[in-house]
C-alpha cells in the first residue's frame, strides 16, 4: 500500500512537472495506471494542500496559451469545463485587463485572411465563422471584421 501511495505522488508529480493539470485530468490519468479512487483522491488532496496542484495555476496557464494561439474566451471556457475547472472563477481571469480578446480576434483575422477588411458580404461571413468556431463572441468578431472601415 505505501508502494502504491508513493508510486501515485511520484506518477502525478512527475505529471504536474512537464505542465499544470487540472485535478480531473490527474484523475483520469492516475486511475488508467490501476490506482484505486481512493488512493487517487488522497494524492491530489494532498497536493492541493502543498500548493503542487492549483486549479488557479493551471486555469491561468491555460488561458494564457490558448490566447497566445489566437483563441477567444467562449472557446477557451468551454475547453476548461471540459477538463473539470471551476466555471465560477472562470469569468474574472477571462476578464482580465491582460486580455484585450478584440486585439487577438483581429490578430487572428489577420493572420488567416491577411491585413485588410473583407469585401463583401460572402467573405464577411465567412470570417465571421472562422472567428465564431475560434471562441470568439459577436462583439468581438465585429471589432475584428470592422478594422478597416473606421476610416471616415
Amino acid at each position: 500500500m505505501a508502494l502504491d501511495r508513493a508510486a501515485c505522488r511520484k506518477l502525478a508529480l512527475d505529471l504536474l512537472a512537464r505542465r499544470e493539470h487540472s485535478r480531473l485530468e490527474l484523475q483520469r490519468k492516475l486511475g488508467k495506471r490501476a490506482f484505486s479512487r481512493e488512493l487517487i483522491d488522497e494524492t491530489l488532496d494532498e497536493l492541493e494542500q502543498s500548493g503542487a496542484l492549483s486549479e488557479r495555476r493551471f486555469a491561468e496557464s491555460f488561458v494564457s496559451a490558448r490566447a497566445a494561439k489566437g483563441q477567444g474566451p467562449v472557446r477557451i471556457r468551454s475547453d476548461l469545463a471540459r477538463r473539470g475547472v471551476d466555471v465560477k472563477h472562470l469569468d474574472e481571469l477571462l476578464h482580465d485587463d491582460e486580455f484585450d480578446w478584440c486585439a487577438i480576434a483581429r490578430e487572428a483575422r489577420a493572420k488567416r485572411f491577411g491585413g485588410g477588411a473583407p469585401t463583401g458580404y460572402a467573405e464577411r461571413v465567412r470570417q465571421a465563422r472562422f472567428l465564431q468556431y475560434r471562441g470568439f463572441d459577436m462583439s468581438q468578431i465585429d471589432a475584428a471584421l470592422d478594422i478597416g472601415d473606421n476610416s471616415d
